[in-house]
């Protein structure tokens, strides 16, 4: 219905939440091929598991393997051979591997054949066939990898290769290593740049036989590039450098299949040439870094656009598209609730604003209508003022006014954004090792649990406020181990990229002890966890033994049952290792035991939390779902229910709600773990068990004129029923107590009268 609905097709089938390629086949458009994993490799690269195909247009998938893959980043297939099919392979984004390339398969992903390997440290990043002669095929390599700290764009092994005898032969049209355009001599590939080379996208126009464009990384001749001899002479189009920034997370081409001078190029904006790619007019679209373009094959006003918003459908070649706010695929970093009820839970996404959703609805579903942005934060942690949830603050590093360290304090009465940032200078363009303090993509805001005019907030210090962010306090010395090879700016060998999200050396986690006031507990994302049991006059090194370089500890969580006990959770995963790390300690950090039987050996994880209601019960988020541990700790199960298999960013506990954060999948509520507080071992051997029920609310439209709202509860029971009646009809009440919210500027009256066993509390 050209984006007007869309519906997830992939639940149930996928064990990995992130999709890097698509194809539909064009000899039979009932056959699919998903390859997992992104390659734009941004700071939020998920971990992935191979190839899926379907037969049947989406209703059905077979995972055809090929884990060790990791981020694919393009396949094609046959034009008149649904089983004939082709992917660019790019590997692993955070180390060396060898399954990386070009890879064929002809019988239909069943088995592959790696026909074109470069290095283990390149992979194959685009991928494009000549529709009018589907021998010749066109292949980019990238020789890139991220770590905590870096990333890196460029390298020998880059460059474009070309085959033209199905992936038989191939011969490099950049020259071996990028030095010369020919390493036997001749004449191939004249005209592009030379010396390094960087990321590279490819496209090959379906309209004439022989033309291929190529959007090239490099210094100085960084630009868009043509060949209409089939890549043998190429001429350049231009090297405007807004079609090349930021290579690494853009670079894609799109040949227009009806009209051989028009292409696309997808960068932080959207641009379409009509003169073969050399001048460019910017297409609006929803929203901006833009990704993605499938236009129809015989209409080219059909089109498919994918950017950070969203995907959305024009039907008119650009001039308007289908709306990007009707997919739940919001990427939360940190979440938070208020006191309203329903409550409100609010959370940061990654390329979208900050915004708090309603956790219900009084009618048949939350709507956009119901939702409100909350500052222009992005990529950080949240937190609502306890006393007045009008007032948020949010950690907004990726897209806020100011950018660098910034921090908000948000206003929802009054829709004022103020930022109060520890240090006015914007660190963007810059090295970490240029800020007075230096903050991650997602810093730590908290806070304290004894105070609510105390917040503090991680840097590679800890500072607090007891203003509202007016002035600061340090409350330690640097916590990292601030080792200054991780502390220069990102980016090279070609172009530099510092906008903070490799900002590194950071307290990533903190928590104030829930029981003891001035307990405070820190952990970097370097590797140090540290706790303080004075308010930060001195710190204590607690970093558990043994545990391996560089481990980001991602959650502290202290017990709320008992003060001598934390919970940590830790990652090595942008160095190349997937195993969970999950720390318990129940003498304030003197010792830690790994806490991590039964979690899937690549499940690395990122939140924990223990339920306030009862000990030992643990919740863990990792990137492929959540677990559930009784015992605390000794033993994990899945506890995924209908939750999508996403990475799961954060989850906190509203009352019996389990709220969670995925990115990629938006919030999930599990609205009353009633039950789960109830369950045992006994219980789990027993056939059948009746559990006692939480409390229940139902919340009726408001069909009368001065509609009340009464909760019933039944004399020595815990359940409950919250229901609206007419207030004509109510009883003789009296008004025990008053209790004042001067956020809300209302008064609730709370009545109650007892009749028949029951008693009746109204609110008003």
């Amino acid at each position: 219905d050209a984006g007007q609905y869309w519906e997830n097709i992939s639940d149930g089938y996928f064990t990995a939440s992130s999709v890097g390629a698509l194809e539909v086949a064009p000899a039979d458009p009932n056959v699919i091929y998903a390859g997992t994993g992104e390659t734009t490799i941004p700071i939020d690269v998920s971990i992935v598991d191979g190839f899926y195909k379907s037969t049947d247009a989406g209703r059905s998938w077979k995972h055809l393997g090929m884990k060790q893959t990791r981020q694919i980043a393009k396949i094609r297939s046959h034009p008149q051979n649904a089983d004939l099919v082709y992917a660019a392979v790019f590997g692993h984004a955070f180390g060396p591997n060898p399954e990386r390339g070009v890879y064929r398969s002809k019988d239909g992903g069943e088995t592959w054949e790696n026909v074109l390997h470069v290095s283990d440290q390149a992979g194959a990043i685009d991928l494009t066939i000549d529709k009018n002669n589907p021998r010749i095929i066109y292949a980019s390599f990238w020789q890139a990898y991220r770590n905590f700290w870096q990333i890196s764009s460029g390298g020998e092994d880059s460059g474009i290769w070309r085959s033209m005898d199905g992936g038989d032969t191939w011969q490099c049209l950049t020259g071996v290593k990028g030095l010369s355009p020919d390493s036997s001599g001749g004449t191939r590939g004249v005209g592009l740049p030379k010396g390094l080379l960087g990321k590279i996208g490819l496209a090959a126009s379906p309209a004439q036989p022989g033309r291929v464009w190529a959007i090239i990384e490099n210094q100085p001749d960084g630009g868009i590039y043509r060949s209409d001899d089939y890549g043998e002479t190429w001429v350049v189009g231009s090297k405007d450098n807004r079609f090349i920034s930021r290579a690494w997370y853009y670079m894609h081409l799109t040949a227009d299949p009806v009209d051989p001078n028009t292409i696309y190029i997808n960068n932080l904006n959207f641009w379409k040439s009509t003169d073969g790619g050399h001048n460019f007019t910017e297409i609006t679209t929803p929203h901006g870094d833009d990704h993605d373009l499938w236009i129809h094959p015989r209409n080219n006003q059909i089109m498919i656009h994918g950017n950070d918003g969203g995907a959305c459908v024009s039907l008119n070649g650009g001039l308007s598209w289908s709306s990007i706010y009707n997919q739940p695929t919001a990427q939360i970093y940190h979440l938070d609730f208020d006191s309203h009820e329903p409550y409100y839970v609010y959370g940061t996404q990654q390329d979208n604003s900050s915004l708090r959703v309603p956790s219900r609805s009084r009618y048949s579903s939350i709507t956009w209508e119901d939702c409100d942005i909350i500052g222009s934060g992005e990529s950080g942690y949240i937190a609502v003022d306890p006393d007045d949830p009008d007032i948020v603050y949010v950690g907004a590093i990726g897209s806020s006014p100011g950018g660098g360290n910034s921090l908000q304090r948000y206003d929802h009465r009054t829709q004022q954004i103020r930022l109060i940032a520890t240090w006015p200078r914007s660190s963007t363009g810059l090295g970490a090792q240029a800020d007075k303090y230096r903050f991650a993509w997602t810093y730590p805001i908290a806070f304290s649990p004894h105070d609510s005019n105390t917040i503090y907030i991680g840097g590679n210090q800890i500072l607090k406020t007891t203003d509202e962010g007016q002035s600061w306090q340090e409350i330690s010395p640097d916590l990292t181990r601030a080792d200054p090879e991780t502390l220069k700016p990102s980016g090279g060998p070609i172009n530099r990229d510092a906008v903070g999200a490799e900002h590194y050396a950071t307290v990533y986690t903190l928590a104030e002890s829930p029981h003891e006031p001035g307990v405070i507990w820190a952990g970097s994302d370097d590797g140090l966890l540290h706790v303080t049991r004075d308010s930060g006059e001195n710190w204590v090194d607690i970093t558990p033994p043994g545990m391996g370089d560089w481990l980001m500890f991602t959650m502290i969580e202290p017990s709320p049952h008992d003060p001598a006990t934390a919970y940590v959770t830790a990652t090595r995963y942008k160095n190349d290792d997937y195993a969970p790390y999950v720390y318990k300690t129940t003498d304030y950090g003197a010792s830690w035991t790994l806490i991590v039987d039964g979690v899937a050996s690549d499940h690395f994880c990122r939140v924990l939390r223990e339920d306030p209601q009862r000990e030992g019960l643990l919740y863990l988020g990792t990137e492929f779902g959540l677990y559930v541990s009784f015992d605390a700790g000794d033993n994990w199960q899945r506890f995924q229910l209908n939750l999508p298999v996403s990475p799961i960013y954060d989850l906190k506990l509203k009352g019996t709600d389990l709220v969670v954060a995925t990115h990629g999948r938006s919030f999930w509520v599990l609205d009353d773990v009633t039950a789960i507080h109830q369950f045992s071992d006994d219980i789990a051997s027993k056939t059948a068990q009746l559990l006692k029920p939480g409390a229940v609310e139902r919340h009726l439209p408001k069909v009368f004129e001065g509609l009340w709202q009464a909760v019933y509860e039944h004399a020595g029971h815990g359940g409950g029923l919250r229901q609206g009646g007419d207030a004509r009809a109510r009883r003789q009440a009296q008004l025990p107590r008053q209790r004042r919210e001067p956020a809300q500027g209302r008064s609730h009256h709370l009545l109650s009268v007892r009749s028949a066993g029951v008693d009746h509390h109204a609110t008003h």
